[in-house]
């Protein structure tokens, strides 16, 4: 993946690209070019998986609707939720049989690559390949959301850390450096179907506005210097085995892990391997442990979200992180 001068993104799942403002449009705008390749139009989607907040994607969704316990999201009419399908993460005999019982009626596949919005949650070994698998086999669109995962796990995103290519990529506010902007790309034949090289329309007010475009171009070309990911994977190791330690020396019971500059941990004593699991974890002691880290560190206030390091955090950051962490504990 790569950005040229004139911010046109590229990588083996975005070769071709549109522009939005958000990363709830980038979701939503992918969907309607996968239903024109395929149109009976079902979706499957992942347990606790997030991608922003179009109606179709708010069944068994992740973020602040799992952190604040709500089974789906009030007001999104029955008919826009009945064609999408949801299996847990991390389980490829649910997709298979979810596959079976709806043949040739599944459109696309979406998933975070490694879910974000569950707590940290890396994919099985063999779980991204057999998903690849499954999708060709069937004539589905295999869909990442890479909001998280892009550019924080590789260059290429997960796709290149995993060596899976998509047929659609979804990105967002990374690609701006932070401010509001979503994109998403795939294969030419699927972005050919968007407006006004094909039928379905797409339009918004700040699409590619200059702001955004401009400081996503200097933080990709930023991400592209020799050493970014090994300093990352350097830095996110040491704070998570610490603050493991920690807990271990304390005596909470706590799991964790972290590819390259995206990480996270549970109080729980684990492996969790989809979102049921993520759900066994203390969340009232995280929520303890979370404001006595509020003196002087900011973590995602839930349970259920993923953490990021940046090439801003240095040894120093890390060394004050864990030290704060240990004293928390030890309190708690």
């Amino acid at each position: 993946m790569c950005v040229g001068s004139n911010g046109h993104l590229r990588c083996a799942g975005y070769r071709n690209g549109s522009f939005c403002k958000f990363r709830n449009r980038s979701l939503h705008g992918s969907t309607p070019p996968c239903a024109c390749i395929h149109w009976e139009g079902k979706i499957l989607k992942f347990e606790g998986c997030y991608h922003g907040h179009a109606d179709s994607f708010l069944v068994e969704a992740g973020s602040g609707v799992a952190t604040l316990g709500l089974p789906d999201s009030p007001g999104v009419p029955k008919g826009a939720t009945v064609g999408t399908l949801t299996a847990p993460y991390n389980d490829v005999e649910a997709v298979k049989k979810l596959f079976e019982d709806n043949k040739g009626e599944i459109a696309a596949v979406f998933l975070e690559p490694v879910v974000g919005n569950a707590g940290f949650i890396p994919p099985q070994p063999a779980f991204l390949n057999a998903l690849r698998e499954v999708t060709k086999q069937d004539g589905a669109l295999l869909v990442f959301d890479e909001v998280m995962t892009g550019f924080r796990l590789a260059y290429g995103g997960a796709q290149e850390y995993f060596g899976i290519t998509p047929d659609v990529t979804t990105l967002g506010k990374i690609i701006g450096g932070g401010l509001p902007v979503g994109a998403y790309g795939g294969r030419k034949d699927i972005m050919e179907m968007v407006a006004p090289a094909g039928p379905m329309y797409q339009a918004r007010t700040l699409s590619g506005n200059p702001l955004a475009m401009t400081a996503g171009i200097h933080t990709l070309k930023r991400l592209m210097e020799p050493g970014t990911y090994e300093y990352l994977d350097k830095v996110t190791g040491e704070l998570v085995r610490r603050i493991l330690d920690a807990g271990a020396k304390t005596g909470h019971e706590m799991c964790g892990g972290h590819i390259r500059g995206m990480f996270g941990f549970f109080f729980a004593g684990g492996p969790v391997h989809n979102f049921d699991d993520a759900k066994k974890s203390d969340t009232a002691k995280f929520g303890r442990f979370h404001r006595g880290m509020l003196e002087g560190v900011y973590l995602a206030p839930s349970q259920f979200e993923a953490g990021f390091t940046s090439l801003a955090h240095t040894t120093l950051d890390i060394e004050k992180t864990v030290e704060a962490a240990e004293e928390v504990l030890r309190r708690m």
